[in-house]
């Protein structure tokens, strides 16, 4: 039977070799999708629910633009934890605070990897490697986990108070300066990045980033903004198609390799200056040249330069955009700026603008506007994904190794369980609830490890902006977070650009303040 079938091919392309190469033409893209969805279908998780996909791409145009709250309101069909798929991937998403507490909080050990993703693994990062936060689970890891964490513990935080009081103090001036005394608006993107910038290049090379006409701020900030968008779960569809990872034209990973030898050449010459500095023995105290002076931390190239780009990342991507938001919202809400001076009135007069950098969140109603601005603007909204090293059950279902989990930030700082009125902006609810869970730095074993440094940081920038100026609006900006976003599709969810005007509330005590013991 097979060879009178065999037989009757050939003699049809022979006989019509046209017609048989249009039949194949359309045959095998369609036996390909049919054997691709029997594949689909046989990966999904059992037990779980979840939204119908697409062939080949899954749930993807669903959830590209605005993926969190998309996801957010799924939870209220198919539950707190459900299933989607994104191309043939598998994916537990997590959409609740007592969720979360359960999967993460109670398999810390079982979800303490990464899933690899091509795009940004296997063509960004094969030279100079990933960021800890971003890196899957292994000895290495562990290394650098240990020495990003006790640079980053509390006594040694209590060491970096110096270059965050350089650093937030010029970050004022420049409010001062560019906005002429509160005479015309600017945009604070240029100056929270130049803040954020220098501040990771002091903490892990010893060296500032005194302007942005810096032609490195310029070239540091594109880079770092297009290598963020690569993290993004959604936005390289040959993570998840395999097929198109054989495109040789592939605008994706042509970019990606393009930002991959720009970054080079830059984290080259701040590891060539630091060497060289240390040789003539006057470098300054820093995370990198601490880590090569210690013999017991036994790291190498790598995985030293991992930990320079998880600050450099971190801050860039994370505090330069809360603070941009931030700064949008306050300059709509008069109120809160109003409730802050009360408070930091109590503490600092109005002739004191640069609030004490060893202030260490005395203020409770700016420690409170800090962690709001944290759960309502939680720009990286959904956590950077985890994959299971074992099984992990939950209600009975069986959540197998080797599976990708999704932690819906976003949907976690909104929960309606834990807050009666989430979408509303309130920093008292802080006052009223210290003890409530805050999900905007992660959860278990990968959470992020510079979050006493972040609170730190923010801290210090509210109390000193909000204790020399008065935030006015100078231009139109929607300040929702999620009506607001200048690219849904982003794993960052940034504002759109936006100017205000800084009014200095005493500008002669301001100014003096600010002229004095300039950061070298």
């Amino acid at each position: 039977m097979i060879a009178n079938i065999l037989a009757f091919l050939e003699s049809q392309t022979l006989q019509h070799p046209i017609r048989t190469l249009l039949f194949l033409l359309l045959a095998t893209p369609l036996t390909y999708i049919i054997a691709n969805e029997f594949v689909r279908k046989s990966r999904r998780i059992p037990a779980f629910s979840g939204p119908s996909g697409y062939p080949l791409v899954g749930n993807i145009p669903q959830i590209r633009v605005n993926a969190a709250e998309t996801y957010r309101q799924w939870a209220k069909k198919y539950g707190d934890v459900y299933q989607i798929q994104l191309g043939n991937e598998p994916v537990i998403v997590v959409n609740s605070a007592a969720a979360a507490k359960v999967i993460f909080g109670q398999n810390s050990q079982a979800l303490s990897s990464r899933p690899v993703f091509w795009t940004f693994h296997k063509v960004l990062s094969n030279t100079a490697g990933t960021t800890i936060g971003t890196s899957p689970f292994n000895d290495s890891l562990k290394r650098r986990r240990k020495g990003a964490a006790s640079a980053l513990n509390k006594p040694s935080i209590n060491t970096y108070i110096p270059h965050l009081d350089v650093e937030t103090r010029d970050f004022v001036k420049e409010g001062l300066e560019y906005g002429q005394g509160g005479r015309v608006g600017v945009d604070p993107m240029p100056m929270i990045q130049r803040l954020s910038l220098s501040l990771a290049l002091t903490l892990n090379w010893g060296t500032r980033m005194g302007s942005r006409d810096d032609p490195m701020f310029h070239e540091i900030t594109e880079v770092e903004e297009a290598i963020s968008k690569f993290r993004s779960t959604t936005g390289n569809l040959q993570d998840y198609i395999p097929l198109l990872r054989l495109n040789p034209f592939s605008a994706g990973s042509k970019l990606a390799r393009e930002m991959r030898e720009r970054r080079d050449v830059y984290l080259n010459r701040l590891n060539r200056d630091l060497d060289d500095r240390m040789e003539k023995g006057i470098h300054k105290p820093c995370i990198q040249a601490n880590v090569i002076l210690d013999k017991d931390a036994a790291l190498n190239k790598e995985e030293l330069t991992s930990i320079s780009l998880t600050m450099l990342s971190g801050g860039l991507d994370t505090i330069t955009t809360l603070v941009q938001w931030s700064i949008a919202l306050l300059a709509q809400r008069p109120d809160i700026q109003a409730e802050a001076i009360k408070a930091i009135r109590e503490f600092y007069a109005e002739d004191e603008p640069l609030c004490d950098a060893q202030d260490d969140q005395k203020c409770a109603y700016v420690a409170a506007l800090v962690r709001e601005c944290l759960r309502y603007y939680c720009v990286l909204r959904l956590a950077l994904p985890r994959a299971t090293v074992k099984d992990i059950t939950y209600e009975g279902k069986v959540i197998p190794a080797g599976s990708t989990i999704y932690l819906n930030v976003w949907a976690c700082n909104m929960d309606p369980k834990i807050w009666h009125d989430p979408s509303a902006f309130r920093p008292t609810r802080w006052l009223e609830q210290p003890d409530a869970p805050l999900f905007t730095y992660g959860l278990g074993y990968r959470m992020c490890a510079g979050s006493l440094l972040a609170n730190r940081e923010l801290y210090l920038v509210f109390m000193r902006l909000l204790n020399s100026f008065e935030i006015l609006p100078d231009s139109e900006v929607d300040v929702d977070p999620v009506r607001g976003s200048a690219d849904p599709t982003s794993l960052v969810t940034m504002s759109r650009a936006y100017k205000v005007k800084l009014v200095p509330r005493d500008e002669a005590a301001l100014r003096a303040a600010v002229g004095e013991g300039k950061g070298e």
